[in-house]
């Protein structure tokens, strides 16, 4: 039974209401619900979100999915008049020092209402639960498979582990937060149900493999072995601890492999901003349009190391399918000058703003592709010349923006949950880092060293999650500098094998109870003022 998305209230199953907070429940499976889509109704598969007109228009002129213009603002007069006189109202009841708040909060009446209309997000603050990742192995004749599953590592605020920054006093350190931690490994196959060392220490080697009765073999050696299977070479773990996997079959059969993960997971936010819940910790040392640097500050943070790795123009060659970020495509220069030009007058070098404004253009232009395609997925240019894209397409586009001013991003990959952490609702996602400077100024009144001074924080563009980490994305791995690109295809091919045998796509399930702790908030989502 999934709880309220709205209050986490659990209602009965015949329920059309939550009885808590009043809400109407939503309806259909929760898959809808989970994605940032959720916000763009469809009718048969059709899409009928709302796009900006092509060329510049009167107030309230939209375009459609089918390539017409439309007033949204004509005959709903009642519905969204109606509200916002209620909200102008109830501001003009205030008293001056309650709109002077207000005003410094949200910078003014149209965001003030937009912030009041605007869809939303809930997310739990803290959760504990276990997602279980299932594969099915099938084999004809004499065959077998091995497959890598990765051993989740600690996710810290910081991703050296280390305080956020260092001082050249004894100012006190801002020790980093634990956002993922893995509490218990089991590997269910077989009829056996095998712990592994949360961290796969000691290395267990092949010689030392556990055994099933029917033959197969589970171990977890050390990182970047390789080793021969009959003719065959398989690399041991070739992006970081994991546990090996190999299905042996002597006359076909199938088998059924279930890597269950019990994790720890909390909120954090590096973004400074009014409009980030209380309860998510993080953001007081966060970045915002006023404390952040300028694109000439990233090559000063952290020794320009992060640069040098994920600010390239080029990242990621897929051969004929082209570069995955590519910030020398016109399409992708052309949308930076469209954001660029977007800025008011003093912000046109502000790293911060500059990434903002890139990720709410996503969300105006770009719509989510649910049938995108899988071999190749469209580059990031692509992705901005079709006006739509899944997750690691957007992904990839926003990236190659970035990039057009040097601002580093790097991938992660793991899978996503919906607020119920429903069986149904995981599926396999794609999101991303990236790296911004804090101000020179700022640095200096807190007696910062500069080189430490920044922020690496995650980015989701179609989940509306800006410089946030939620219990709901469970990360898998996070990208390696790697030039030659083989880390980045080994993530999406960790199987071998050797004869008629392999799996379709993984499945995942929530396994047990989840706890939730801390309470929930919104994320709305509207477009940031500057």
């Amino acid at each position: 039974m999934g709880a309220c998305p709205y209050c986490r209230s659990v209602p009965l199953p015949s329920d059309t209401i939550c009885y808590s907070c009043g809400r109407v429940l939503p309806k259909g499976d929760r898959q809808t619900y989970r994605l940032e889509q959720q916000f763009r109704k469809q009718k048969k598969n059709k899409e009928t979100t709302y796009k900006m007109a092509a060329k510049p228009s009167q107030r309230g002129v939209v375009q459609t999915h089918t390539g017409r213009q439309k007033n949204i603002l004509k005959r709903r007069k009642n519905r969204f008049r109606s509200i916002a006189m209620l909200g102008l109202v109830a501001f003009v009841m205030l008293s001056p020092q309650a709109q002077e708040a207000v005003f410094g909060e949200f910078g003014g009446v149209e965001e003030f209402l937009q912030s009041q209309l605007a869809p939303y997000h809930i997310y739990p603050n803290e959760a504990t639960y276990t997602v279980s990742k299932i594969s099915d192995v099938v084999a004809n004749g004499n065959a077998w498979m091995t497959e890598a599953y990765l051993i989740p590592p600690v996710i810290q605020s910081t991703l050296p582990g280390v305080a956020q920054f260092s001082y050249v006093d004894d100012s006190v350190q801002h020790e980093p937060v634990v956002l993922q931690q893995t509490l218990q490994i089991t590997v269910s196959i077989d009829g056996q149900a095998i712990n592994v060392p949360i961290d796969g220490m000691p290395d267990r080697a092949y010689e030392d493999a556990i055994v099933t009765p029917n033959g197969h073999e589970i171990w977890w050696p050390e990182v970047g072995g390789e080793r021969v299977f009959g003719t065959k070479l398989v690399k041991e773990c070739p992006l970081a601890k994991c546990v090996m996997v190999k299905s042996n079959f002597a006359d076909g059969g199938n088998l059924r492999v279930s890597f269950d993960v019990h994790v720890q997971s909390t909120s954090y936010s590096w973004w400074n901003d009014g409009r980030v819940d209380a309860r998510v910790v993080g953001q007081d040392m966060g970045i915002n349009a006023e404390n952040s640097g300028t694109f000439a500050d990233i090559s000063q943070r952290g020794n320009g190391v992060r640069q040098q790795q994920f600010g390239t123009e080029l990242w990621f060659d897929r051969g004929s399918a082209d570069y995955a970020v590519n910030s020398q495509s016109d399409a992708v220069n052309d949308v930076a000058d469209i954001v660029s030009s977007s800025l008011p007058e003093g912000y046109a070098e502000n790293a911060y703003a500059f990434s903002r404004a890139a990720f709410d253009y996503m969300h105006a232009i770009i719509s989510y592709d649910r049938e995108a395609p899988t071999n190749p997925p469209r580059s990031g240019p692509q992705c901005l010349a079709d006006s739509t894209g899944d997750c690691d397409e957007q992904t990839s586009a926003y990236f190659s923006i970035l990039r057009t001013r040097n601002i580093p991003g790097w991938y992660v990959y793991g899978i996503l949950g919906d607020p119920f952490f429903s069986t149904e609702g995981w599926e396999a996602h794609a999101w991303g880092y990236i790296q911004l400077p804090l101000s020179d100024s700022w640095c200096e009144e807190r007696n910062i060293v500069p080189q430490t001074c920044f922020v690496e924080a995650q980015v989701d563009v179609v989940n509306n999650k800006w410089l946030l980490s939620t219990p709901t994305a469970y990360i898998d791995w996070i990208e390696k500098h790697d030039p030659s690109f083989e880390l980045l295809n080994k993530y999406f091919k960790p199987a071998s094998n050797d004869g008629d045998a392999g799996r379709g796509q993984p499945d995942f399930a929530t396994l047990g109870t989840v706890e939730i702790t801390g309470g929930t908030y919104k994320v709305k989502k509207y477009a940031e003022a500057f």
